[in-house]
């Protein structure tokens, strides 16, 4: 923020009326060829008003009257930070509106995960997913198929998020909160420090109705915020959507019996051998566990070789 830009914010801090007359400096301007003078303004501006920007640097000398020192910094502050220090953040809401095809793709995640507690859907979803995956489950020993499902969902995984998700669009969100949150802070520490030195009824008044605007300001940030949500949101139905077959498909190879029995057990790091079914970490199995270990290692792997950076940048 320039030099003029903080005194203005400064001015409005300690009176919330100043931005109208600020407001009203900028009209007679530009109504004026840039030139304002006292009895241009004083029906709306009072004398302490027109001294303090005085005073303050804001309005200078110019040839018959004051200009004001630096029009584009005055603009920049008046028309973004001037009433709450808030900077504008612009957020495009339909961007972040889900397709019918998205919202397609949440019914159907929904509707496969309940195969996870009937086996009907189960059987039906596993022998389906069976007939692609024979092949590859022929070859290898299982083990090596869990790993394969694993690298296969990690690259849809960082290709859709890179695809549906827009990291620009999440920091224009969480700058907004940021600055919201910064201002509040700023707020309240200024009101502590005005009790601790007496400040006046009128003082202590102003303080109060900027954090009520601030609080207004954070109210619509928390709303906007659910855009945030949605953009998170709206790859992970299209990974649930192609995932939950390959896990009722694992479940149903492991839980199941009957002739697609696979080995019964495993050794894993650090735990020895082990039944694919059994439990490794509380209520995880085996399997899920060494899925989830080759998933999120290829998944690194794929995103920095491919150069899918999901991370949004505030700078």
């Amino acid at each position: 923020m320039t030099r003029t830009a903080e005194k203005i914010d400064a001015l409005v801090r300690e009176d919330a009326s100043m931005a109208d007359a600020l407001e009203t400096i900028r009209e007679t301007a530009d109504e004026n060829g840039g030139e304002v003078a006292w009895g241009d303004v004083n029906d709306e501006l009072s004398s302490g008003q027109w001294g303090r920007l005085i005073e303050k640097g804001v309005l200078v000398d110019g040839e018959e009257g004051f200009v004001i020192a630096d029009r584009e910094a005055f603009d920049e502050a008046l028309d973004g930070e001037v009433e709450t220090g808030i900077p504008d953040v612009d957020i495009d809401e339909e961007e972040s509106q889900w397709s019918q095809w998205d919202k397609m793709a949440a019914g159907g995640a929904v509707l496969l995960m309940v195969g996870y507690w009937f086996d009907s859907i189960r059987d039906t979803v596993g022998g389906t997913i069976d007939l692609l995956l024979a092949p590859l489950d022929a070859a290898l020993p299982f083990y090596a198929v869990i790993l394969s499902v694993a690298l296969l969902t990690g690259l849809y995984s960082s290709l859709l998020q890179a695809n549906l998700m827009n990291p620009d669009r999440m920091a224009k969100y969480q700058q907004r909160m940021k600055a919201v949150q910064e201002k509040r802070k700023e707020i309240q520490e200024r009101k502590k420090e005005a009790k601790e030195r007496d400040a006046s009824e009128a003082e202590l008044e102003r303080i109060d109705e900027e954090m009520e605007q601030v609080q207004e300001e954070q109210m619509e940030a928390m709303a906007e915020n659910m855009g945030m949500f949605k953009e998170q949101f709206r790859p992970m139905v299209w990974i649930m959507l192609f995932t939950i077959p390959l896990f009722l498909w694992m479940w149903w190879k492991i839980h199941d019996p009957g002739p697609h029995q696979i080995e019964e057990s495993v050794v894993m790091p650090m735990v020895g051998t082990i039944e694919w079914g059994s439990g490794v970490v509380g209520p995880l199995r085996a399997w899920i566990v060494w899925y989830f270990l080759c998933s999120m290692g290829f998944t690194q792997l794929l995103r920095k070789s491919l150069n899918i950076n999901m991370t949004p940048s505030t700078s």
